[in-house]
C-alpha cells in the first residue's frame, strides 16, 4: 500500500446527492484486551446498522440502496479475509465503485464510521507519519540483517555475513555459519578467539565497507526512519560508518530473534 498516493487520491473525493463516501476503522487487533471476544464484530454490526436504521427513518430509499449496495460490499471482504486478520481493517468505498480501498492492517486502528460526501482520513494520514519506510539494521559481529519494514509491516529482509578471507560483506545464502566452525571444541574456541582478535583490530574497517552498502539500501527503499540494534561496540561503530542519520541505537543483541518480535521491540 502506498499511502501518500491513495492519500492524494482520496483527498480530491466529493460526492454529491445520495452517493456518499462509507469510511470504515476497524480495530481487529486480538492482543487488545477489550478485543478478546471478538467484539470487533460487535463493533462493525453496530456501526453498519446505526446507518441502516438513520436512512430507513429519513425514508431515502435511494441512498439506503446505496448504503446496503456498500455494506454488501464490505461484508463480503471481510469474510473472506477473515483468516489473515492483523490488527485493523481500513476501507473507503462508494456504491458506484469509483472509490474501493479495502486494506488489512498491521496497526491497531480506532473503531468510526464514515457515511459523508468525502473519505474521513485523519487517521489515515496518522499511520502514514507513525509507520513510515523505515530500516532496521540487525548487527552482530560478523552478521548482519536488515528489516525493510513500511506501515508496521515486513517488506523485506537481508542478511550480510563478513567473509573473513577476502575481507568482503556477501548477501548471504542458505542457513547461518557460526565464526566457531565445526571441527570439535578446542579447535572452534581457537577460531574464536583468532576471530575476536582480527575483529578488533579490523572493526571499522569491515564496518566501513558494508555502511556503504546499508546507505545504498537506505537511498533505495527510500526510508524515512533508521533504526540500528545490536550490542554497544559493534551498533555504535556501523553508525558512526553511515552517512545516512540514525534515529536511534538500540544496545541489544537481537540478530537471532525472529523478524516480528523484533519490530514489536523496536517500533512498538
Amino acid at each position: 500500500m502506498d499511502v501518500n498516493a491513495k492519500l492524494k487520491e482520496l483527498e480530491k473525493v466529493k460526492t454529491e446527492g445520495r452517493n456518499k463516501v462509507f469510511t470504515m476503522y476497524l480495530n481487529t487487533d486480538r492482543a487488545d484486551p477489550d478485543q478478546q471476544g471478538g467484539e470487533w464484530k460487535i463493533h462493525l454490526k453496530n456501526g453498519m446498522r446505526n446507518f441502516e436504521s438513520y436512512l430507513k427513518e429519513a425514508d431515502d430509499k435511494e441512498e439506503l440502496n446505496n448504503f446496503q449496495h456498500v455494506k454488501e460490499k464490505v461484508e463480503r471482504f471481510i469474510k473472506e479475509n477473515e483468516q489473515h486478520q492483523l490488527k485493523g481493517i481500513i476501507v473507503f468505498a462508494t456504491a458506484d465503485d469509483e472509490v474501493w480501498y479495502a486494506e488489512i492492517v498491521q496497526m491497531r486502528l480506532e473503531n468510526e464510521f464514515y457515511w459523508q460526501e468525502t473519505p474521513e482520513l485523519d487517521q489515515f494520514r496518522k499511520l502514514k507519519e507513525t509507520y513510515p519506510k523505515t530500516g532496521i539494521i540487525l548487527v552482530q559481529q560478523n552478521q548482519i540483517k536488515i528489516i525493510d519494514s513500511y506501515l508496521n509491516q515486513i517488506k523485506d529482509t537481508i542478511s550480510y555475513e563478513l567473509d573473513v578471507e577476502t575481507d568482503t560483506w556477501r548477501i548471504m545464502q542458505g542457513p547461518r555459519k557460526g565464526t566457531s566452525g565445526t571441527t570439535g571444541l578446542g579447535s572452534a574456541n581457537l577460531q574464536k578467539d583468532k576471530f575476536d582478535a582480527r575483529y578488533e583490530v579490523n572493526q571499522q574497517r569491515w564496518y566501513k565497507e558494508v555502511a556503504s552498502k546499508i546507505d545504498k539500501q537506505a537511498k533505495d527503499r527510500d526510508w524515512k526512519r533508521i533504526y540500528v540494534v545490536g550490542e554497544n561496540g559493534a551498533s555504535n561503530v556501523l553508525t558512526d560508518q553511515m552517512n545516512k542519520p540514525v534515529d536511534e541505537v538500540i544496545q541489544k543483541n537481537m540478530l537471532d530473534h525472529e523478524e516480528s518480535k523484533v519490530m514489536q521491540e523496536v517500533l512498538g
